[in-house]
């Protein structure tokens, strides 16, 4: 497994933020967590980035500690955090210019029509740019590193429909080029639209884990026509 948890807790005094939380996430999988807010979706994140330290229990990514090799696990991991913070002062090529200088190689032209398809200015300074254009920032700054892991937490929060549709197809892109993507969302449809697996949280705990095509199969819809069909009415032919 490329991701893998085995009974991992986060408590905060006497807040359970994540329960005995144990999956597994083999590598070329798209996995989804969906939940509302509050469920754990972060906390689990966080953790797996090695941003806090463990109740108990442990996460790996590639057989690495993520909280004692967090350095190592940073540099197989591209993430997403769900509150994006970025340079005011800079404008938007020049965010995408800094990252491709920190990660090496030449992923500045990437980054740069990753972020023509989210329809965004980059000649616009950050300080100027609305909350969508910022995450459609920070969207193209993550997709465009060469991380074998994608971690996504909300990508399409704040992003109008036609802008989600692209992040749903960079997402089907990133698994056809054979990388890994971890997708949180609350929204249904998107983790429907995208993800190989759904892990359900609630109130911090793992309540459901099953493969979206069992899922989609459970509530699929079936009808069948009594009788004969009328003509088509004049106003729709």
């Amino acid at each position: 497994m490329l991701v893998e948890t085995q009974l991992l807790t986060k408590r905060y005094r006497k807040v359970d933020a994540l329960v005995d939380c144990s999956l597994g996430i083999p590598a070329g999988e798209v996995f989804g967590l969906l939940g509302p807010n509050g469920s754990g979706k972060t906390t689990l994140l966080r953790l797996l980035m090695g941003f806090l330290r463990p109740t108990s229990g442990s996460a790996t990514i590639d057989g690495l500690d993520c909280f004692r090799q967090s350095i190592n696990v940073h540099r197989r991991v591209a993430y997403l955090p769900g509150d994006a913070r970025l340079w005011r002062s800079m404008s938007g090529r020049e965010v995408l210019k800094f990252f491709a200088r920190i990660r090496g190689g030449d992923q500045s032209r990437r980054s740069e029509q990753l972020a023509e398809r989210l329809q965004l200015d980059l000649s616009r300074a950050v300080g100027n740019m609305s909350t969508g254009m910022r995450q459609k920032l920070a969207l193209a700054t993550v997709i465009a590193s060469d991380a074998p892991l994608l971690i996504l937490d909300e990508p399409t929060s704040n992003l109008d429909p036609n802008v989600r549709a692209e992040v749903v197809s960079l997402v089907a892109e990133a698994k056809a080029a054979g990388r890994t993507v971890l997708f949180s969302s609350h929204v249904l449809d998107e983790v429907e639209r995208t993800c190989d697996r759904v892990a359900i949280l609630r109130a911090g705990r793992l309540v459901h884990l099953q493969p979206m095509a069992a899922l989609r199969k459970q509530h699929r819809i079936r009808a069948s026509l009594v009788g004969t069909m009328g003509d088509v009415p004049p106003q729709l032919a």
